[in-house]
């Protein structure tokens, strides 16, 4: 049961980065069909951001209702019925409507499976499961050039995910008991009585938790970081330090690919290193890329290669803050301030990348380094302060 339970939650994790990456690599095509500019697919990234922070706000309440394993099939089945309405709607503003429900469902089956992750697996599965949205993040691009090339068009890219996404809802829905099962097997009674119990908390109860406020604001300047340094890589080499576009498309794209390749290999390590040692020797890593990257040296490799630095030292971030929520909170409280972490993350990947494409456009770009370097510090001093406090209880 417990290898069945884990392919069925990489295969979820999978599926939940399939969509992610489908709007950036049809949206040329997608705008000139329905005549928008070529910003408003940030209205539709913003919308979607929406959606996840409020299924993250209410995952705690969801999934004490539903279960896991309903709320993780009820998210697949939602993400799946929007990206097939996508698929049929030829209107920006039908995308925008069906923009809200999938950011819910993704949102959804974000926080449900990483709260299963924490409480009932070891560090590396984290690490793992966050490689696996990685893959279907790096697959989704390919279904939608494939589509493209033989002439079905990016809703056919579209409808193809979805039905993927459908498959998998079936599968949810066949081993629904088996969540049930591994829930009784991994509590004591003791602990089961706890859990149907257990009152959901506020917003403002989950605030007043011991070291919350050291993590929420931790969280956001992690997310702010990574999200901002990918996005902004390629225009950052090429506005910046003259390297040509497409060598500086190639080692944009090495940053995310180091990220999925770097939780791979922490997934083999981070048991025997501990999530806290993790989040430090992560952290530690991408100050140093980020150094590399803001040397005034011309050698272009040490640049170049100072992002690749900054995707391996973001890998473990992510899976070890989340996976050390049940330590540093307790397990009673894991599913309400993981939620409200995510929303916090979601925070910071919405706002802060457009805000430092506000201060490029009108202060420079060469802020980019600088930028990243003060969100990273944040992340590592609000962490070790909330090893302070942990440690205090």
């Amino acid at each position: 049961m417990y290898s069945l339970m884990l392919v069925i939650i990489y295969s979820a994790f999978v599926a939940l980065g399939l969509p992610d990456a489908l709007l950036g690599s049809a949206w040329t095509v997608m705008r000139g069909e329905m005549n928008v500019p070529l910003s408003y697919a940030g209205i539709i990234f913003a919308i979607i951001s929406i959606g996840t922070i409020i299924s993250a706000l209410l995952a705690d309440r969801v999934t004490k209702k539903l279960g896991t394993g309903l709320t993780v099939a009820c998210g697949i089945m939602t993400t799946a019925g929007t990206l097939f309405g996508m698929s049929l709607s030829g209107s920006f503003l039908a995308l925008c409507i069906l923009a809200l429900p999938y950011g819910i469902g993704a949102g959804a089956v974000d926080a449900a499976l990483n709260k299963h992750i924490a409480l009932y697996y070891k560090s590396k599965h984290m690490n793992w499961l966050h490689c696996c949205w990685g893959i279907g993040a790096t697959i989704s691009p390919y279904i939608m050039s494939h589509q493209l090339i033989h002439g079905a068009g990016w809703t056919g890219g579209y409808r193809n995910v979805a039905l993927l996404q459908g498959a998998m809802f079936v599968a949810l829905l066949i081993t629904l008991p088996l969540w049930k099962k591994q829930k009784e097997t991994a509590n004591s009674c003791n602990e089961q009585e706890q859990e149907q119990n257990r009152k959901v908390l506020s917003l403002p109860q989950i605030l007043r938790i011991k070291g919350v406020r050291f993590i929420l604001p931790a969280f956001f300047a992690y997310c702010a970081m990574e999200q901002t340094a990918g996005l902004w890589a390629s225009s950052y080499l090429t506005l910046q330090r003259n390297i040509a576009p497409e060598t500086a498309a190639r080692y944009a794209s090495l940053f995310y690919i180091g990220i999925t390749a770097g939780r791979f290999l922490c997934g083999f390590i981070s048991d025997k290193i501990g999530n806290k040692n993790m989040i430090r020797a992560g952290t530690g890593m991408a100050v140093l890329g980020i150094i590399a990257v803001w040397l005034p040296i011309s050698a272009d490799w040490l640049c170049l290669n100072g992002l690749v630095i900054i995707g391996f030292g973001c890998a473990p971030v992510f899976p070890s803050v989340i996976h050390a929520t049940p330590d540093n909170f307790g397990k009673e409280n894991a599913q309400a301030i993981i939620g409200v972490q995510m929303a916090s993350a979601y925070l910071g990947i919405t706002l802060m990348p457009p805000l430092f494409g506000v201060l490029a456009r009108n202060i420079n770009i060469a802020l980019y380094p600088a930028f990243l370097f003060v969100f990273a510090v944040v992340m590592l001093v609000l962490t070790e302060r909330l090893n302070r406090t942990t440690a205090e209880n």
